[in-house]
């Protein structure tokens, strides 16, 4: 996100908070991450609202980001659970043990059984460490102290503690500049101008009857005929876009053929498409993981689609590359119902069986990363229906697992009323975010859409409704009625700013809706009247449906939308006695349908079958099928209750170099060469005394450290990025040849002055780091002002030599080590926030905004001699050492993980591959391995 949409937060927050919009200003603070308001959270924390104390947090931080977080949830979650130990409310503090301190089992063992001896005591004072424990008030006012002082040392919270300085109304200031500005620019201003709207410019010279209606306050919606047709968007339009062809096309499918034309002008009265327009935008908010800014506009280019008539043999994607070769089996236990490829990390793969399991399998290692089983979260605020449904049984089925755009988020739609929503933050780390009571009986589908700017869940179901869900609240937006009988899929999309929904129900009854509460535009029939699911190209461009009718008739079509008919009719499909054959489409040029006991696929533009895959057999007679993003890997649903995961050349060899480093990593695995581990979270004393002791602690008793905070600046990393990488394709280089095309600067140095043996730009490109021969860093900062906008390095300006108020510097262990023999080595993490470095000593890890020494490991012999932190998580590094080998070490665990051989002489370089999962060395013995 750019300052300047950054800086518009903040007034967006001023004006809510002067509007007296309480809780929408934190629910903003939270979710842009923007500003971190300690006087709530203190206010928070005073009451004991602890739930909302963490779901404040979680804007901004994660348990396992780094320590400082991780102290920071476990006093919360301490106090919270000593407090129910003060009223003895023993199942409380069960449930509060159980699922907020089971989590801190994973890094100190001995401390989560000591807290659970707790629950055994009459009174918890009885413990030594907890004897000074005061009343509730009193050890909350303590705790926050604690946590004040936690959030102000940790980097995630750098420059969100304090709000701008702003004068009152600020943005109403700048409205009413620009109103003033416009109305200077009318061509016959009025003395007293009558500005109604600020949905569209100001203008004296328009009348009021040509103005554009305001999306709230548009009368004629409500006067729309429900079948009419779907005019153009004209220059009426809030953003006026140019009228688009996908206009027509909507046009078509609310005309079917019994309905008759109804002419419409393209004027100003019409059907406006309130808080619909510009949608795309939603695509522009900046996300987590680093996603790049077209999570849901796949290029349309990737591979040319060829126009009707074109011969298949001119494109570039040829059948070779269908993913057809088996690489991997899975053993799910169960039978799978649905499957879903992560959208970024396209080797994850969302499971979901007969009997209510969800699973996350990461295909390449084939480890099954994370697992949940059907139950209810809060049987109590559910309906009296759903209850009695599961006193007679308490299991249901999964139907469909859906990952939103981004992947944080992942929706389970079960056979019992019930939508579970997960957050999801890598590897196994899955958390509960929404319960929705959703549809009466059976809840056959789910699907994430951005309707409004607004992530939504959207559902359907056998109560005959389409309901569309807020993704944050679970509060309901919208909901559809107008089938007569169960609704069986829903396909939301959008096109040129217009947002609709296709839904299906189990007649083969067609129907489209906006989001309005004007009823379906769409009544049509499936072929056959088929139950049917509908799907686009990933370029949004060709929309295609499958299904199969009570008969055992399937039909796969591509449809024409100008016309709401089918456009041709795929051959090859057989005839079935259960169940309803399911299909995908691969990118912009295949289809794919298990049935028969195979995989069938299609060319988009040629109806005849184009070949089949059996897997090597052992797929039952309508499998379960899903491709990942990219079309390389292919999974399917298996007799045995697994699944088999198929793979086309690309798609294999990432696999294969995934593997041979799971391998690699299972097969040398040795025990960590430093001390035992050390408490994760410090002593079990009062708030007051634990943090002074294990934060910012230069030895081996401080907490082990997790580096993952780093990830959370990701959204801003990725697309700079990726916006340099389609700059590099246009630059040009130029020709250095005259002294004057050079600047010099010199740094400024008021420490001893000692030559520089290393020395790296950080990767914002704001600074530079310096590792000196007396094993000392230096850091040079450029600042932002008026002579350098941007605040990255520049000759035209010098920078600051910085040093926290502490005065401290960040020096490597060079004990018993000749320095000049040892050979210097550093790395920065992603977001610049630590720097791992060693001077021929021990390695130290080094806190790039406090300086302080997190920790130290690894003495020599041997020695390190280079370091490379892992491009997606900066808990694994890679070190190479004077003795030829390379170990891969796991800062969360603190172990040494594996380690790798191959040179004959020191390790003189390393480099991961960020895109597959390879790690190249280079070695003083002139070889380059590759692991």
């Amino acid at each position: 996100m750019s300052s300047l949409s950054r800086e518009l937060v903040f007034l967006i927050l001023q004006f809510l908070d002067e509007e007296k919009f309480k809780k929408t200003v934190h629910n903003l603070e939270k979710e842009s991450g923007f500003f971190f308001n300690m006087r709530y959270f203190e206010d928070a924390v005073t009451n004991g609202e602890w739930d909302e104390v963490e779901e404040y947090l979680s804007g901004f931080t994660k348990v396992d980001d780094n320590r400082y977080s991780m102290k920071i949830f476990f006093e919360i979650r301490k106090q919270k659970y000593l407090e129910a130990l003060d009223k003895r409310d023993h199942a409380t503090a069960v449930e509060i043990l159980v699922k907020d301190l089971k989590v801190f089992s994973t890094f100190n063992e001995d401390l989560f059984k000591e807290i659970t001896l707790l629950l055994t005591l009459g009174n918890f004072r009885e413990n030594e460490q907890l004897s000074k424990y005061g009343d509730t008030k009193s050890a909350r006012a303590i705790m926050l102290v604690e946590l004040k002082k936690l959030i102000e040392a940790n980097p995630l919270f750098r420059d969100k503690l304090q709000f701008p300085n702003l004068k009152n109304s600020r943005l109403r200031t700048l409205i009413n500049q620009s109103l003033n500005w416009q109305h200077q620019l009318c061509k016959n201003p009025k003395p007293n101008p009558d500005i109604k709207t600020l949905f569209v410019d100001h203008t004296c010279g328009q009348s009021n009857s040509a103005r554009a209606p305001s999306p709230v306050t548009n009368h004629l919606m409500g006067s729309m005929p429900k079948m009419g047709g779907f005019p153009p968007l004209g220059a009426h339009g809030p953003f006026q876009p140019a009228p688009a062809p996908l206009t027509a096309s909507l046009g078509g499918w609310m005309h079917p053929s019994s309905v008759p034309h109804q002419a419409i002008s393209a004027g100003p009265i019409g059907l406006t498409l309130p808080n619909n327009a510009d949608s795309e935008q939603v695509l522009k908010r900046s996300r987590p993981f680093g996603l790049s800014d077209e999570v849901n506009n796949i290029p349309v280019n990737i591979f040319p689609v060829p126009y009707p008539g074109q011969n298949p043999a001119h494109t570039l994607y040829s059948s070779d590359d269908l993913p057809k070769t088996v690489v991997a089996n899975l053993n799910q236990g169960s039978a799978i119902k649905s499957m879903d490829f992560h959208p970024v990390q396209q080797t994850l793969l969302l499971v979901g069986t007969n009997i209510g399991d969800t699973a996350i399998w990461e295909v390449g290692s084939r480890e099954r990363l994370a697992f949940r089983n059907f139950k209810v979260w809060d049987l109590g605020t559910c309906s009296m229906t759903l209850q009695a449904s599961l006193a007679n049984e308490y299991t249901a089925s999964v139907n469909k697992v859906r990952w939103n755009p981004d992947g944080t988020l992942f929706g389970v739609a079960y056979s019992k009323h019930i939508v579970h929503v997960y957050r999801y933050h890598g590897g196994d780390d899955i958390r509960n975010h929404l319960e929705i009571d959703a549809h009466t009986g059976n809840v056959s589908d789910l699907a994430f859409a951005h309707p409004n700017k607004q992530l939504c869940v959207i559902t359907c179901g056998e109560d005959k409704t389409i309901k569309v869900w807020d993704a944050a609240t679970g509060s309901k937006q919208y909901i559809f009625e107008g089938h007569q009988l169960p609704v069986y899929s829903v396909c939301p999309h959008t096109k040129e700013n217009i947002q609709f929904i296709f839904s299906t129900s189990v007649d083969g009854k067609i129907k489209a809706w906006l989001y309005d509460n004007l009823g379906s535009r769409v009544d049509y029939d499936a072929p056959g009247h088929s139950c049917t699911t509908m799907t686009y190209s990933a370029d949004g461009t060709r929309l295609f449906s499958c299904g199969t009718n009570k008969e055992g008739e399937s039909y796969i079509v591509e449809w024409n939308e100008s016309e709401g008919a089918v456009k041709r009719t795929y051959h090859g499909l057989g005839k079935r006695s259960v169940g309803v054959v399911q299909f995908d489409t691969i990118k912009n040029r295949f289809l794919a349908a298990g049935d028969e006991f195979v995989i069938k696929f299609w060319d988009m533009d040629n109806v005849n079958l184009l070949t089949t895959a059996d897997a090597e057999s052992g797929l039952p007679a309508s499998p379960c099928i899903r491709f990942n993003k990219e079309g390389t890997l292919l999974a399917v649903s298996t007799s045995e209750n697994g699944v088999k995961i198929l793979a086309n050349t690309v798609g294999a060899r990432i696999l294969r170099s995934i593997e041979s480093r799971a391998l690699a990593l299972d097969a040398s695995r040795i025990a960590s060469e430093t001390a035992g581990k050390a408490p994760i979270i410090g002593t079990f004393g009062g708030a007051s005394s634990a943090a002074g002791s294990t934060i910012g602690v230069a030895d081996r008793n401080a907490p082990a450290m997790t580096l993952n905070g780093d990830s959370r600046c990701l959204p801003d990393v990725k697309p700079r990025i990726t916006d340099e990488l389609e700059k590099s394709k246009i630059w040009k280089l130029t020709e250095i040849t005259e002294p004057s095309q050079l600047r010099s600067l010199r740094l400024p140095d008021n420490l001893l002055s000692v030559r520089i043996i290393r020395l790296i730009y950080t990767n914002s490109g704001g600074a530079i780091l310096a590792l000196a021969y007396n094993a000392v860093h230096k850091l040079w900062k450029w600042q932002r002002n008026e002579r350098n906008m941007t605040g990255k390095a520049t000759a035209s300006m010098a920078p600051q030599l910085w040093q926290p108020s502490s005065g401290i510097l960040m020096t490597n262990d060079i004990s018993e080590t000749n320095l000049e023999d040892a050979i210097p080595c550093f790395a920065l993490s992603k977001n610049d926030s630590y720097v791992m470095s060693a001077s021929g000593g021990k390695i130290s890890l080094f806190n790039m905004m406090t300086f302080k020494t997190m920790t130290t490991f690894m003495p020599p012999p041997p020695a390190a001699t280079f370091i490379a932190f892992h491009p997606q998580d900066n808990n694994i590094i890679a070190i190479g050492m004077d003795d030829s080998s390379i170990q891969i070490y796991n800062v969360r665990v603190d172990e040494v993980k594996s380690k790798l051989r191959g040179h004959q002489k020191r390790v003189t370089g390393l480099a991961f591959s960020k895109v597959l999962n390879v790690l190249v060395s280079s070695g003083a013995d002139a070889q380059v391995c590759c692991a």
